[in-house]
């Protein structure tokens, strides 16, 4: 199986985050997507071993936010190859929160979404939230980053815990 074809797939780059019992964090993702309009409905995946995971199903509600093409190595590092577990993502960054109370970081971004969970679905190594937008807002004019801009433009690497991860 070519596994490279999947670097064809066009995604775009994300950070879905949530908090409970006091603790918030977020990752990077390519796999949030719009799957219905009416209602409004998005699907995540996210790697069983995030903490993002956990504090989603604990909270039932989790924000995305699609950032723009100006997000630098360190800012993409902060969300997608360190770990909730060591450290708190969102302190001493520009944050808001959603009417549910969950965190987004509003630098780099372009849009949000806020989203009740209501399904889960178990993939193995990932879970797939699906989940219903509850607000929806557009924050900056700038392009989005794409999955590929990250990877030609930015030279980013693929984390471990990604959908799109393959061992070199």
């Amino acid at each position: 199986m070519d596994l490279q074809s999947f670097f064809k797939m066009s995604y775009g780059l994300y950070i879905v985050s949530a908090q409970a019992d006091g603790q918030r964090s977020g990752c990077v993702v390519n796999t949030l997507s719009q799957v219905t309009a009416e209602p409004p409905k998005l699907s995540v995946s996210v790697s069983k071993n995030n903490v993002t995971t956990d504090l989603i199903r604990k909270a039932g509600y989790f924000t995305g936010v699609a950032m723009d093409q100006e997000a630098d190595m360190i800012y993409i590092g902060r969300f997608g190859f360190r770990s909730g577990r060591d450290m708190d993502k969102f302190e001493g960054i520009d944050y808001a929160e959603d009417q549910q109370g969950m965190p987004y970081p509003t630098k780099h971004a372009v849009s949000r979404y806020s989203c009740k969970v209501v399904e889960e679905i178990d993939l193995g190594t990932h879970v797939m939230f699906i989940g219903e937008v509850l607000e929806a807002e557009t924050l900056s004019d700038k392009e989005p980053m794409t999955y590929a801009y990250y990877h030609a433009v930015k030279k980013g690497k693929t984390p471990k815990n990604a959908p799109s991860y393959k061992p070199v």
